[in-house]
């Protein structure tokens, strides 16, 4: 899968009770959605037991699919300082499992996958939701809310790859 042309990239929106995933690839600049789905976790395991499922289901992910690259969505703000706090935790344990399979790592933060997907960093999530499923030519909006914002995430790591390398030959 390594052929200069091909590019895999995982996108992720993490969390503790739900982590959104999406493989996107790119072929000679054409961009397609391989799988996305979610990473569930139950509200009554123990902290760690939730941690560890993420961390292993992320890893058969990465088994699966084989990304070079992934996009992590940064988290910088929240009003409910338990949910920063667990959503910290879940993209502690999914930078780590991303770096144990030597999967190259990008962080962008929620205003700068919104300028990539919408070219409004201010967009709306519905408005989010839309373009994803407009750009990727889907039937249906994703489910839940993580898998579209898996998949803008990813979206967002491509654009700036092609912004990066049209800067460097310039």
């Amino acid at each position: 899968m390594k052929k200069s042309n091909v590019l895999r990239v995982l996108g992720i929106d993490p969390g503790t009770a739900t982590t959104g995933w999406a493989i996107v690839e790119e072929i000679k600049g054409n961009i397609k959605p391989l799988a996305f789905g979610h990473i569930s976790t139950s509200p009554k395991q123990a902290e760690a037991e939730r941690l560890l499922e993420i961390a292993r289901d992320l890893q058969k992910i990465i088994k699966k699919y084989k990304p070079q690259e992934a996009a992590i969505e940064k988290v910088f703000f929240f009003k409910n300082q338990k949910t920063i706090i667990q959503i910290g935790q879940s993209r502690g344990i999914i930078l780590l499992t991303l770096e144990k399979e030597k999967v190259k790592i990008s962080n962008y933060t929620p205003l700068q996958v919104k300028q990539a997907v919408t070219g409004y960093g201010r967009a709306e999530k519905r408005q989010m939701q839309l373009m994803v499923k407009n750009i990727f030519a889907l039937k249906a909006m994703p489910k839940p809310d993580d898998v579209a914002d898996a998949l803008a995430v990813a979206f967002c790591h491509l654009n700036s790859r092609k912004i990066n390398h049209i800067a460097r030959n310039t």
